[in-house]
């Protein structure tokens, strides 16, 4: 196992005991960047106007589109960081 993928699972095992619940913008760009530094860019359909939070949460991982896993991995464990 690579030292970004450690850094990157013991992050989202912080994420889960931070100290305070991180605003809405915050939790969205936390999302985003778990699911494109695990699975890649955004293939999933979007979800239609009545499912907000999953419209919300489908734009934010989509508009990281394009953005390396490795990248979006660090960006999250920087991110996870800050907040702890």
């Amino acid at each position: 196992m690579s030292d970004l993928k450690a850094a990157f699972d013991k992050a989202m095992a912080d994420s889960k005991n931070l100290s305070e619940r991180p605003d809405n913008a915050t939790l969205l760009k936390i999302y985003a960047l778990y699911k494109q530094g695990s699975m890649g860019d955004n293939a999933e359909k979007k979800p239609g106007f009545g499912d907000m939070v999953a419209r919300a949460k489908w734009d934010a991982w989509n508009n990281l589109k394009g953005t390396s896993q490795d990248g979006a991995m660090q960006q999250y464990v920087d991110l996870i960081a800050e907040l702890s």
